[in-house]
């Protein structure tokens, strides 16, 4: 008897070392590296988002997602309406979501869901018709003329509770459907908060705290972190007030309201969290040149005052640019200059295939979504091709970005910048864009690469729509650079496949790189460097 316990005690412990071997780890983002991490490994979004009115019918899932598969995507934002899910206060309903989790599945791709729940775009036109008619319960933000407008107060007790209580069920219903395949692999809340139409809510009871003291807990974990401000936000801050006027000068209402939002969504998140622990993040509405707080989003987690969020809020991952203005690396750069893992979570269509590529190469980023994909019906549009390409690297472009043997160059011809260099494995990497050559014209009024390296010097260069000289980079050696062959290839199984060696007129007779004006294409470059 003694033995068969013995056995049964033994049986039962493997087993259950068998089971837990068999559980996905759970999605996390390494925040020092960077990266989402993906049952334990290195993930790569290349996304899309969904325009605001294309998930609200099952019906869409089967017609939206196979098109976005076609088209080499493997992770689609998609909204998830608070109004949809809980029509009737406290009766839920999660059929049409399923419905699109399983026919993610059937494509073989990730859904990353978007609260729109008491806030989107700064209102909240998506909250449940019971929330929106009764103001006295869930109050309203009001103008300095005491107008009430279509934005949730923050400051509304029984609509933070009830949000809460919302995205909870949506968390807990996702574990129970999804936590065993990862699907669903991160989720945002909200969406582009923030006040617009003034700097900040003036209904009394958001007076009534504005005209009091700073909390002293953000008070002093501002004041711990002064040192490693914003610009924007150390211009402001004075330590020695009291109240908000006086610690923040002319920020003062947009300091306030980022605090209030900061409150809010992070209470939404932790209650969501107890329930499934997914990355959460928020995204901004990022001010326009001269724009004033109240004209974009007064208080949304932008980086003139993200401090304010990252002092407040302990449960919100991080915190991600929507990118529609012309200066798309100066945004996404201000973000990784905030030691924040970089994910785009919307970004203009138009000029997404140029700006991905600067992404994933320049700034390691571990996703790119331009907004509303869905609606692109040609057979093979350009940012395809961008990630048919990326795609084909398979986990190596994870692998170089961790490395830092990446690199990302964008321009456009109404752009100021005439060419832009960059350096990697001891190289210098001159890109313009092509010129027609008899007669200088543009051959494109955009251009842009990826270009990564796997330590040696051999080079895969991706892109479309620039010439590219090359040499050696004088803080490396002495010696001089030269091309040892251009090929452009194909993924074939686990190997490259060359489709054209390119020299003599294509590679203007061996001192450069030309890459196609008209497609995105994968070119295998191999360098030396000799003595002088």
């Amino acid at each position: 008897m003694r033995s068969f316990r013995g056995f049964l005690f033994a049986f039962v412990c493997a087993s259950a070392v068998v089971l837990a071997a068999a559980q996905p780890a759970p999605v996390r983002v390494d925040m020092a590296a960077g990266q989402l991490l993906v049952d334990g490994k290195p993930y790569v979004i290349l996304g899309g988002e969904l325009g605001n009115s294309s998930a609200g019918t099952a019906a869409q899932a089967d017609e939206i997602l196979p098109r976005m598969a076609h088209m080499h995507l493997n992770t689609v934002l998609m909204p998830v309406a608070w109004e949809q899910i809980e029509p009737a206060e406290g009766k839920f309903d999660f059929a049409i979501l399923d419905h699109w989790i399983d026919e993610a599945r059937a494509q073989n791709m990730h859904l990353v869901p978007l609260w729109f729940g008491s806030w989107k775009n700064a209102f909240s036109e998506y909250a449940p018709a019971w929330v929106k008619a009764d103001t006295k319960r869930f109050p309203r933000a009001r103008t300095a003329n005491g107008a009430p407008t279509e934005i949730l107060s923050t400051l509304g007790p029984e609509t933070l509770r009830a949000d809460s209580r919302a995205f909870a069920a949506l968390t807990a219903h996702l574990k129970e459907k999804d936590a065993a395949q990862q699907t669903v692999l991160m989720i945002q809340v909200e969406n582009e908060v923030g006040m617009l139409g003034a700097e900040r809510d003036r209904s009394e009871d958001a007076n009534r705290a504005f005209a009091g003291a700073v909390p002293a807990q953000l008070h002093e974990k501002l004041t711990a972190r002064e040192g490693h401000f914003s610009p924007e936000l150390a211009a402001q801050f004075h330590p020695e007030g009291k109240t908000w006027r006086e610690v923040f000068g002319d920020a003062a209402s947009e300091v306030f309201m980022a605090w209030r939002y900061a409150m809010f969504v992070d209470a939404v998140v932790e209650a969501g969290k107890k329930q499934y622990d997914l990355p959460m993040y928020m995204n901004a509405q990022l001010p326009a040149y001269m724009e004033r707080a109240g004209d974009y989003p007064s208080g949304g987690p932008h980086p003139y005052f993200l401090d304010v969020y990252r002092a407040t809020a302990q449960h919100i991952d991080f915190y991600s640019p929507d990118i529609y203005w012309p200066e798309f690396a100066y945004w996404v750069n201000r973000y990784r200059a905030a030691g924040l893992p970089v994910f785009v979570p919307e970004a203009k269509l138009e000029a997404a295939p140029y700006n991905a590529l600067y992404a994933y190469g320049a700034v390691q980023a571990f996703g790119f979504c331009p907004f509303g994909i869905d609606s692109l019906k040609a057979e093979n549009p350009l940012i395809a091709q961008v990630y048919g390409a990326l795609e084909s690297l398979g986990p190596s472009l994870a692998e170089a970005q961790h490395a830092n043997q990446t690199r990302g160059i964008v321009l456009y011809a109404n752009s100021a910048r005439g060419t832009q260099t960059v350096t990697l494995g001891g190289y210098l990497f001159q890109a313009s864009l092509s010129r027609v050559w008899n007669t200088g014209a543009l051959e494109s009024q955009n251009g842009a690469m990826l270009l990564m390296t796997n330590g040696t010097d051999e080079f895969l260069a991706i892109g479309t729509g620039l010439t590219v000289k090359i040499s050696r980079d004088p803080d490396t050696d002495a010696r001089v650079a030269g091309i040892a062959s251009i090929e452009e290839v194909t993924r074939s199984g686990s190997d490259w496949k060359v489709v054209t060696r390119l020299n003599g007129d294509q590679s203007n007779q061996g001192r450069q790189l030309t890459l196609d004006s008209q497609a995105v294409r994968i070119y295998r470059v191999r360098l030396y460097a000799a003595e002088r």
